[in-house]
């Protein structure tokens, strides 16, 4: 990527990094108290997700060296852009509008823009059809620890989740199975400042588009072993997201459920999605998990202090993204050759 495209992105981050310090709901007082409180489990945290990004670039990783093949963009780089890739996806109302195409562009010297583009738009739909699975899981977990506890407004909104998860799932596998690139941007076309855009860019790159969305079928017909371990790595990154929650419940008790944990996660990220245009889903998680953990008949206290931590924990994960970008960027592959 060129230097002046890497610096936009890097104001961009740095101002929104700035925007939300300032608008942090909380006194630095009652922080530091947090943060105190806290202890070791906080640091013990922010590890856990250097681990957590480190399964997520391998999701990327595989797909883009289909497999665990190696040779043309090193390890340690695909952690980078995927660590920069998350904090400019927290920092951007909507999501998905900063980091991938910052991926794409760094992304692009390696291995050219179609195949680039292509991994990119394949992990992200793996990233999603993940979260999918994953809040399918959790209601079958729910329902084998609390089938006891099940009651009908319960059952009927188990039963409308899981055909939302179901419907959201076979959406991503015909996705796989035809591509997105093209439909995405006939989309685009519909909206009124977009569609003399869209309607141009789809006539010019056309041959372009074709092979992104067949690189993207591909996976999924031809490379199923790329397809599930891709998905399995993305999966196990979820559930050992959980651990955060862990960690955090013990500050309050010793007798902490794992899987108590996950249908916390769960119900919190569903709920946090819900308000997707929020930068860092601002509030939605909080409120999800407030909700989560008085449906499992803890203290509400505990959701507003686990969400506080949660927050501090991300932050210092976006600023460690924003930096990572000016680091390591000699001896890059030139464009040119890609194109």
């Amino acid at each position: 990527m060129k230097s002046k495209y890497r610096n936009l992105f890097l104001i961009f981050g740095i101002v929104a990094i700035a925007a939300m310090l300032f608008t942090f709901d909380i006194s630095y007082k009652e922080l530091i108290e947090s943060l105190r409180r806290a202890g070791m489990s906080f640091p013990i945290i922010v590890i856990l997700w250097a681990l957590i990004y480190l399964l997520n670039a391998s999701a990327w990783y595989i797909i883009i060296h289909d497999g665990f093949h190696g040779g043309k963009i090193p390890f340690w780089k695909v952690y980078k852009y995927t660590v920069t890739g998350f904090a400019l996806n927290s920092t951007t109302p909507v999501g998905l509008m900063g980091g991938e195409p910052y991926r794409i562009m760094e992304l692009t010297p390696y291995v050219g823009v179609e195949k680039a583009t292509s991994s990119v738009i394949l992990y992200v739909m793996m990233h999603i059809f993940s979260h999918f699975c994953f809040w399918l899981f959790s209601i079958l977990l729910y329902i084998i620890l609390y089938f006891r506890h099940l009651e009908v407004g319960l059952c009927i909104f188990l039963a409308v989740a899981g055909a939302f998860c179901l419907l959201g799932g076979y959406f991503f596998l015909k996705g796989y199975k035809t591509g997105l690139t093209r439909k995405g941007i006939a989309h685009l076309g519909k909206i009124p400042f977009l569609k003399n855009w869209a309607k141009g860019f789809a006539e010019r790159k056309q041959e372009v588009l074709e092979r992104i969305d067949h690189q993207t079928a591909e996976l999924h017909s031809k490379h199923r072993i790329t397809f599930y371990s891709s998905l399995g790595v993305e999966f196990f990154a979820r559930i050992l997201s959980c651990a955060e929650i862990y960690f955090i419940l013990l500050i309050f008790t010793p007798e902490v459920s794992y899987g108590d944990c996950i249908l916390i996660l769960a119900f919190t990220s569903l709920f946090a999605n819900a308000l997707f245009f929020l930068p860092m889903q601002v509030g939605g998680r909080e409120g999800g998990l407030a909700l989560a953990v008085g449906g499992l008949a803890m203290p509400y206290a505990y959701g507003v202090y686990m969400g506080l931590i949660m927050r501090v924990r991300e932050l210092i994960w976006i600023i460690i993204g924003i930096g990572l970008m000016k680091l390591g960027n000699r001896n890059l592959v030139p464009e040119k050759e890609c194109q």
